[in-house]
Order: C-alpha cells, then structure tokens, then sequence
C-alpha cells in the first residue's frame, strides 16, 4: 500500500513510519515536507491526495494541557480545529479521494484519569471517538475509519524527568497503528497498553 502519515517527523509518526516502512510505500508529511499539510487549514490536505494513497494516518493532532480557568475563546476553538475538525476534514477527503477499501486511521488520545488542564483535551478526545464510530457507518466502497488513542508514551514521560513506566511504549503504540491499517476494523478507537 502506498500510506500517507501527517505528523511524520513527531515521535509518535517517526515510529509509525518506521513500522510502516518496511511493508508499504510511505508518504511522510508534516508542515515542513515536500508534500505538506497541516490540520488547521484544511485546503491544505488535498496535496496528500494527489499522491494517490490507498491509505491515511493521522499522528498530528495534539492538544496541550492548560488550566479550565485560563482558557480564551480562541484557544478552544484554535484546539477544537486543530485536532478535532481537522481530522473530520480529513475523513470527510479521504472518503471521495482514497480508493475502494481504503483506510483511514486518526489519533486521539485518553487520559486515564482526570489532570489539571486536561478538560479541553478530554472533549476533543471523546468527540473524535464518538466522530470515528458513527462516520464508519456512513463510508461507502469499503473505506474503514478507525483512532488510536494513546496515553501518556513513555519516552514523552521519561524525556518529562517522570516514570516512563508509567506510559506506553511509542513502538506499542505504534503497532496499533499497524494493525488498523492493515486489518479489517471499522469505527474502531484502539487503547494501546
């Protein structure tokens, strides 16, 4: 399969590529790329499609942690089109774009328990699960939609000064990215542990 991964060049993206790699063809993106995109301009994603992908992963999306209390209107909505709308919109091209039984895999994330600045980012998650599940109904000609919603990655814990063991190790995550693609699910949100 020729895949097209957003957000190569993060940590989560370097490893899904390195994963990827050795069995497809891989079109790494990020806003920086010769093949550019980036989630809160969603005209920009019509580039990835014009290298004909049988597939799209998504690992750019982030929200950061930040206190309820000092949220600005423009910060919410800023996150809300970042990780949330932009990778509606990504679905929403990729669904007249990919070829039939094309796959379509986003990121979204889980906070095991509730932590100060993660109201925001709790939101967008659960939107994003709840987006995935009912979009799969709607995909035609066999397109599959499906999330990964890692925790805390060890290696960003550790490179915190924290308990990596805590986390999840980035090449774990990444083989769930793996698996959606290659698999058969459909409107499916994959907790790596």
């Amino acid at each position: 399969m020729k895949i097209v991964v957003l957000g190569a060049t993060g940590l989560v993206g370097r490893a899904v590529v390195a994963t990827l790699g050795p069995r497809h063809e891989i079109v790494p993106v990020s806003r920086t790329s010769p093949v550019r995109a980036d989630l809160t301009d969603p005209s920009s994603l019509d580039a990835l499609f014009e290298t004909g992908p049988d597939a799209v992963v998504c690992c750019a999306a982030n929200v950061p942690l930040r206190p309820l209390g000092d949220l600005t209107d423009e910060q919410v909505l800023d996150d809300l089109r970042g990780k949330l709308l932009g990778q509606v919109a990504l679905v929403r091209l990729a669904a007249g774009r990919l070829p039939d039984g094309g796959s379509i895999t986003l990121t979204g994330g889980t906070f095991t328990e509730p932590i100060p600045g993660s109201g925001l980012g709790a939101l967008v998650n659960a939107g994003l699960e709840g987006f995935v599940r009912s979009a799969s109904a709607e995909l035609t000609r066999g397109l599959r939609v499906n999330a990964v919603s890692p925790g805390w990655i060890s290696e960003t814990l550790e490179a915190m000064g924290e308990d990596g063991h805590r986390g999840t190790p980035v090449a774990v995550v990444a083989e769930a990215y793996r698996d959606l693609v290659e698999g058969d699910a459909n409107g499916t949100t994959v907790r790596p542990r």
